[in-house]
């Protein structure tokens, strides 16, 4: 089985203070055009998205030089619900090492990694970790458990739909539009069953 954990970009949720998605049509076929042409305008954080260490670190990499594998192989999705502490990070990465998918974390539900978790991700130097939320950390406060994690090249993959996926085992794909020189980007992410 396939799951899109997606969200669609025109009616996501979006960060205070980003800009909203806007789709404005150029041409249209239903005015006479000879073809349907869009352009868009958006924030490389709208909707699920990618957040290469660019975006905290200075002289970080960015979107188009980050290693695919990091958005691209087996993960583990658990779910919890508030704050993540040290322990429950200690906790998920068991559960998922028992499963040989401790490199890719999802975690659905109403979750904020704290930095003490961060700390325990960055050591443990998993390639990926991602929630619901439009930010892993704390949405008023996001730059510490940003900094730990994209200072030990975690890329972050952000506002992720999970309430349709089970916990457990899938195949992860969450390629990023290649956005040169860019600090994040939009992704289609999808889940796979592992056979």
């Amino acid at each position: 089985m396939i799951y899109d954990i997606t969200q669609e970009l025109f009616s996501c949720a979006v960060y205070p203070g980003d800009p909203s998605p806007v789709r404005t049509p150029l041409a249209s076929l239903e005015q006479g055009d000879i073809i349907n042409l869009t352009a868009l305008s958006l924030c490389a954080h709208n909707g699920t998205h990618l957040d290469a260490p660019a975006h905290f670190i200075k002289g970080g990499k960015t979107i188009d030089e980050v290693d695919p594998t990091a958005y691209l192989g087996v993960c583990y999705v658990t779910h919890h619900e508030g704050n993540v502490t040290a322990t429950d990070a200690e906790a998920i990465l068991r559960k998922a090492a028992e499963k040989d998918a401790a490199d890719r974390i999802l975690i659905r539900g109403s979750a904020t990694v704290t930095e003490a978790a961060a700390h325990v991700f960055a050591k443990a130097r998993i390639k990926l970790i991602g929630g619901e939320s439009q930010s892993v950390g704390p949405e008023d406060a996001p730059m510490a458990v940003h900094l730990i994690l994209l200072g030990a090249e975690i890329l972050l993959l952000e506002g992720v739909a999970l309430s349709h996926v089970p916990e457990g085992v899938y195949f992860l794909t969450a390629a990023p539009l290649k956005l040169g020189g860019c600090e994040g980007a939009p992704c289609r992410a999808l889940l796979m069953d592992m056979p």
